[in-house]
């Protein structure tokens, strides 16, 4: 008699991926032998990886679905003792029909040479380098062609060998006992992992992968105007593939360093500048700094707190296109917050030839009584 699985793990036959994967984790750290030191426990450790083994595998829980243990002889399924092979299921079926594997491709030997993955690398840029552009070294830690085998994966004046247990097929077929009567059924050569072909004596630098892992030196050219967060694609510079197959991409992620002066907000800078008082009430010129070098500015008399000036041309180079975004200066006026009384004497006398005697504000008739008579309309 079959086993019940999904009685072992507690689930419904209904069950989900996820909720025979949940049930396991469960009964898997109450049944490790780590943790529960009863002698039951080690037996109702084994049982229970055995079923999420079964029923974690689509064509082993179809197996059991049909009333089969796919890991008893002969698939256990009703006259499956009587010299028949291990029961196989609809894919079986249908690739014993129609030729095919289960993506619907090909049979056959698989290539060696497989397209290598793409990689990724983190270079940290100052301001002035995103914005200008430069020419940046990096260093590389990926999978290259091995130089001794040329990719092929064998020792030199070795070669490929056709596999003896499938004749350089790549897969071995099976006669079959099912429902439906006797179906041949094909699967990939274990021997060989359905090359075709065995390495009788590897490279003895790469094993036979026909690669290896090795930290190179690039040049890396960074346009003017990149972004934190962009990414500059290196073609074929990435992973070389497995047996020496075409290299994948590589991709140099930017991330710009704060500057201690300047923000950026995509091709405009922003930067804040204190003001005294009396420079803001009067006007003043001052010089500050851009990414260009020094840069006279004018502010005129009267200017108030928090007033922006804008310099047009001085931000970051447009990455695609001409021109440059804006610098934004932004103000801070300063208002002193100690007076010498010589000092505070003279602005009391420059607020009274104003009209802004401080000292009479509080009393009635004041700045602040005139601001509440005119908020109730008298």
């Amino acid at each position: 008699m079959a086993k019940d699985y999904y009685g072992i793990l507690g689930v419904s036959r209904e069950a989900t991926d996820d909720e025979i994967k949940r049930a396991y984790r469960k009964l898997a750290r109450q049944y490790h032998p780590d943790v529960n030191p009863d002698p039951e426990a080690h037996n109702k450790f084994k049982e229970i990886n055995a079923a999420y083994e079964v029923l974690s595998d689509d064509q082993k829980r179809q197996i059991v679905d049909l009333g089969g243990d796919p890991l008893a002889p002969g698939g256990g399924m009703p006259g499956g003792a009587g010299g028949a092979g291990p029961f196989v299921g609809f894919q079986d079926i249908m690739d014993a029909f129609f030729g095919t594997a289960a993506g619907g491709g090909s049979r056959g030997p698989r290539p060696r040479t497989r397209p290598g993955a793409d990689a990724i690398l983190r270079l940290e840029l100052d301001l002035v380098e995103t914005a200008f552009g430069v020419e940046a070294p990096i260093t590389v830690d990926t999978a290259v062609l091995c130089t001794q085998c040329s990719g092929a994966g064998t020792a030199p004046g070795t070669h490929l060998a056709t596999c003896e247990v499938c004749a350089g097929r790549g897969e071995v077929q099976s006669v079959q006992r099912t429902f439906l009567g006797q179906v041949v059924s094909s699967r990939p050569c274990q021997n060989c992992q359905g090359h075709g072909t065995v390495i009788p004596t590897p490279c003895p630098t790469c094993a036979g992968d026909g690669r290896i892992r090795t930290r190179r030196s690039l040049t890396v050219k960074i346009p003017a105007g990149v972004e934190d967060g962009m990414r500059i694609r290196l073609a074929q510079q990435g992973e070389v593939g497995p047996g020496g197959g075409t290299a994948g991409d590589l991709y140099v992620e930017i991330h710009e360093r704060p500057h201690d002066v300047y923000s950026r907000k995509g091709d405009d800078l922003h930067c804040r500048v204190t003001l005294p008082m009396t420079a803001a009430a009067l006007g003043t010129r001052m010089t500050i700094k851009t990414l260009d070098g020094e840069e006279n500015i004018e502010v005129k008399p009267g200017t108030q707190p928090a007033s922006t000036l804008r310099i047009r041309g001085k931000g970051v180079p447009h990455l695609r296109g001409q021109g440059r975004g804006e610098l934004f200066v932004h103000l801070d006026v300063k208002t002193p917050t100690k007076l010498t009384a010589d000092q505070e004497r003279m602005l009391r006398e420059f607020a009274k030839t104003r009209g802004e005697d401080v000292a009479e504000l509080s009393k009635q008739g004041g700045f602040f009584s005139r601001m509440r008579d005119a908020f109730n309309g008298h």
